[in-house]
C-alpha cells in the first residue's frame, strides 16, 4: 500500500474544523474496477453455458443415431448460447438435419418398382410409406401374390390384423406356398399368434377350411 503523508489542519479559533474530504489512491481505484462480479449474474451465466453444452452434446448423439428431427430441436436451442463457436456449429448441423429430413422425390411407374420400394420401406419400418407404394403396385397388378404377401406383412406390423389377414388370405389363395413362407418369416412372428392369422397359417390344427 502506498505511503500517505499526514495532513496538517490549521486551527481556526471560533470556527469549526473543515470536514475532511475522502481521497482514493490509485490502488483503491484498481480494486474498485476489478471488483468481484455479482455472484447471481455469474451463476446464471454458468448455467446458460452448461445448458448450451448439454443441448449440443445430446443433439450430436441424436444426429449420429439418425434421429434428425429430435436433433434439430436441440441444435436450435444451442444456437443462442453464449459460446459463439458452438452456436455456429449448431447452425451448420441444423442445415444438415434439414437436408436429411427432406423426402426424396420418388418417381415410380411400374408395379415392380412400387413393390421394391414398398418392401424397402417395410424393412425400414416406414409403414405408412410402405402401404402407399404396395397398394399402388397392387392397383397395377391386382393378382400379384407377392405384393399381397408384402402388404399383409406391412398391415400386420402396423397393428391392423384384419387387413393383414385379408391380404394374406388372398396371397395364399393365389399361391399356396405363401402359407409356408409366412410360417417361416420372422417378421410375421410379432402378430402370427392372433387366431385369425393362426387359422390361415395352420388350417389343419385350427380346423379351418
Amino acid at each position: 500500500m502506498p505511503f500517505k503523508k499526514k495532513t496538517t489542519v490549521a486551527k481556526n479559533l471560533g470556527k469549526s474544523d473543515p470536514e475532511p474530504v475522502a481521497k482514493f489512491d490509485n490502488a483503491a481505484r484498481r480494486r474498485s474496477a476489478t471488483a468481484a462480479p455479482d455472484p447471481i449474474v455469474s451463476a446464471e451465466a454458468t448455467e446458460t453455458r452448461k445448458a448450451q453444452l448439454k443441448a449440443f452434446e445430446n443433439a450430436v448423439r441424436l444426429f449420429h443415431a439418425a434421429k434428425f428431427s429430435e436433433a434439430r430441436e436441440l441444435f436450435a436451442k444451442a444456437v443462442g448460447g453464449p459460446n459463439r463457436e458452438m452456436g455456429h456449429n449448431a447452425e451448420l448441423h441444423i442445415r444438415m438435419c434439414d437436408r436429411r429430413l427432406q423426402k426424396p422425390i420418388v418417381d415410380l411407374k411400374t408395379a415392380e418398382e412400387h413393390y421394391n420400394y414398398g418392401v424397402a420401406m417395410v424393412n425400414a419400418r416406414k409403414l405408412a410409406d410402405a402401404q402407399q407404394h404396395l397398394e399402388a403396385a397392387l392397383k397395377l397388378e391386382p393378382n400379384a401374390d407377392h405384393v399381397l404377401y408384402a402388404l399383409a406383412l406391412c398391415r400386420g406390423l402396423a397393428g391392423d390384423i384384419d387387413a393383414a389377414c385379408e391380404n394374406l388370405k388372398r396371397a395364399i389363395d393365389l399361391e399356396p406356398r405363401n402359407r409356408i413362407a409366412a410360417r417361416q418369416d420372422a417378421d410375421f412372428g410379432g402378430f402370427s399368434s392372433y387366431p385369425q392369422i393362426q387359422q390361415l397359417l395352420y388350417p389343419d390344427k385350427t380346423g379351418a377350411a
